[in-house]
């Protein structure tokens, strides 16, 4: 599929390390067994992505907060080896009408415009050139349960005044043209979908939470349903914030 794209997603994915091959001679003799136990150990290394950080994250940051790579893959069902990462949002963009740019950023400056003082957005997809799932997970942490309140009212307000818009490309490329369906909302909560026109049915499922003074995102994109997979990682995140 052509030209599809994440309604709020400025940066250009970047592939992760990929396992590097190198075949030396053995100057002893390995017993069979254990160079067969070493070679599937590697093979299954190489299926499925490995977490950047094996000591982990500071309990109680935004980085704690968010799925690893395993862990959203094992939600999404694909494997998702690319991985990208923002620690600040990324600027408005520019939408048509104007007034939707909430609609096609969400997780930008366009909802999390100040007041905020930790943020991380990861972008895992199982191909940085073509992707055919996108999983993003954005933490938004505030100095109060007000101003992060203020944030998901916005993003609310933002998401039922906008029915459709375009989204230029913030590289020059190809415009592209969303359609968004409000799915069910609370006074924490937002679920979402926006729905690429002309893409195959290329849709992002979404939901936004208020956790004390934190505003979570999830977006799942695919060529399908990504609803169930999108809530189960806000009820990971959820759980994780503290």
């Amino acid at each position: 599929m052509s030209n599809k794209g994440v309604p709020d997603s400025t940066w250009s994915g970047v592939a992760g390390p990929e396992p590097k091959t190198r075949m030396r001679r053995l100057r002893v003799i390995v017993p069979l067994a254990g160079f067969l136990a070493v070679l599937i150990a590697g093979l299954a290394w190489w299926q499925w992505p490995s977490d950047a950080d094996s000591v982990g994250p500071v309990a109680g940051t935004v980085q704690a907060a968010v799925l690893s790579s395993k862990e959203v893959s094992a939600a999404v069902g694909e494997t998702l080896n690319s991985e990208t990462r923002a620690s600040r949002p990324a600027n408005l963009l520019q939408a048509d009408p104007p007034e939707c740019s909430v609609a096609v950023g969400p997780a930008t400056m366009a909802v999390y415009e100040g007041g905020w003082t930790a943020f991380l957005t990861v972008v895992h997809q199982d191909s940085a050139a073509a992707p055919e799932h996108t999983a993003t997970q954005t933490v938004g942490r505030y100095a109060t349960a007000d101003q992060a309140r203020s944030a998901l009212e916005n993003l609310s307000e933002g998401i039922n005044a906008c029915k459709s818009a375009v989204r230029a490309a913030s590289d020059g490329g190809t415009t592209t043209k969303w359609t968004y369906r409000v799915e069910g909302s609370t006074a924490d909560t937002l679920q979402w979908t926006a729905t690429q026109d002309q893409a195959g049915g290329w849709s992002c499922y979404r939901e936004a939470r208020l956790k004390s003074s934190t505003l979570l995102q999830v977006a799942v994109c695919e060529v399908g349903d990504g609803r169930t997979a999108a809530h189960s990682i806000a009820d990971r995140i959820a759980g994780r914030v503290q």
